[in-house]
């Protein structure tokens, strides 16, 4: 039991950073022979991680058909802001909350706003060609945010759904194409989340995040509507989702 379950993690984490990083692009077929050949794996710990995958919403799965990855449209993409919009402001709140009675809580933060001023300086020093490859540096300072957030949160319950919407952001970075201007408007956000943590505002923490998620909400629906006649199915213009 505890190789399947080992294996069966090692099919998931692969399958989930093919799907982040549109390696799987959305509504490719999943074939648990073809998946279990490529990753030397049976097809129970395969079967297994597709089904967790789909209760992350990365993949559609209905027993007795072939899995896909689940596709983007422009409704789902509101509707997971809306719902992060419902839960982050509240985990950032938390976490402030937190902050406050105990001190190490912080220190994270503090780190991470120092990292975000030296980034900022060292990224409007380069030319264009640099400044394009300095991007993952960027998202990896974000994802590093989120990860304290999840961390510090007092509500493991909020912690975790959190945690796992994350899967579904990750992919739209990914397939969304955003420029110079909108990283530093967003590294702008962050220092105001940031900074209304380690200064003990819950209030100033949950605007900030909520104003964050709303710009990036629209600077994806832009980007995805642009980017439409490029990915044809993959990205699909209804509404409702």
């Amino acid at each position: 039991m505890a190789r399947a379950t080992g294996k069966t993690e090692a099919v998931y984490e692969r399958l989930k950073q093919d799907i982040e990083s549109l390696r799987l692009r959305p509504g490719a077929k999943l074939s648990e022979i073809q998946l279990g050949e490529e990753l030397g794996a049976s097809r129970t710990p395969v079967r297994e991680a597709i089904r967790r995958l789909s209760r992350e919403g990365l993949v559609d799965f209905v027993p007795g058909e072939v899995a896909r990855v689940a596709p983007i449209s422009l409704g789902g993409v509101r509707a997971l802001f809306e719902f992060r919009m419902l839960l982050e402001p509240e985990a950032a709140a938390s976490v402030t909350v937190r902050g406050q009675t105990q001190e190490r809580t912080l220190e994270p933060f503090r780190q991470l706003l120092a990292k975000l001023d030296e980034f900022e300086a060292s990224f409007r020093a380069m030319d264009d060609v640099r400044q394009a490859q300095s991007f993952q540096d960027f998202y990896t300072l974000t994802e590093n945010f989120d990860h304290q957030i999840i961390a510090a949160c007092r509500n493991p319950y909020l912690a975790r759904t959190v945690r796992d919407l994350r899967s579904q952001t990750v992919r739209l970075r990914h397939l969304s194409q955003s420029g110079p201007r909108r990283m530093l408007t967003s590294l702008d956000e962050h220092r105001a989340m940031l900074k209304a943590i380690v200064q003990g505002d819950a209030l100033a923490a949950s605007a900030a995040c909520r104003h964050h998620l709303a710009q990036t909400l629209q600077a994806l629906m832009d980007s995805l509507t642009g980017q439409n006649a490029e990915f044809g199915s993959e990205v699909q213009l209804d509404i409702g989702g």
